[in-house]
Formats: C-alpha cells, structure tokens, sequence
C-alpha cells in the first residue's frame, strides 16, 4: 500500500479514529526510537569499557575547568 493510498483511507474514518491512529502512531514512533538508541548503546558499552582510546580523557573529569575569556 502506498502512502497516498494509506492517507487517503486514513481520511475516511471519524475525527475520533483519527486522532487514535496519530496517538498510536506517535507512541510506536518514540518506542522504536527508544528502542534504537537502546541497542546502540548495548553495543558500544563493551568498546567504551575497555578501549583505551575511548576512554583517555576521563582522566581529566576530575579536574577544574577554567572558561578562558
């Protein structure tokens, strides 16, 4: 089914159904990109843990930050 064809059965239903579908949509959107961001960082957590490259500049975390101006 193409988009033009979704929208336009979309189009047909009641105000109510409407504004079901939009909530359910929006909810599923958030939720795959929650669930992307959460794979992400189960992958990297391993490589952030024990390359060293990565993780250099932790070091420095504890240091004072002076803003020049």
């Amino acid at each position: 089914m193409t988009t033009t064809a979704i929208i336009r059965e979309i189009n047909k239903l009641p105000l109510t159904e409407k504004l079901l579908l939009v909530e359910k949509t929006l909810k599923a959107i958030r939720q795959e990109k929650e669930n992307a961001l959460e794979n992400a960082v189960h992958s990297l957590y391993d490589e952030y843990k024990t390359n060293t490259e990565l993780i250099a500049f932790t070091k420095l975390d504890a240091a004072s930050f002076y803003e020049a101006r």
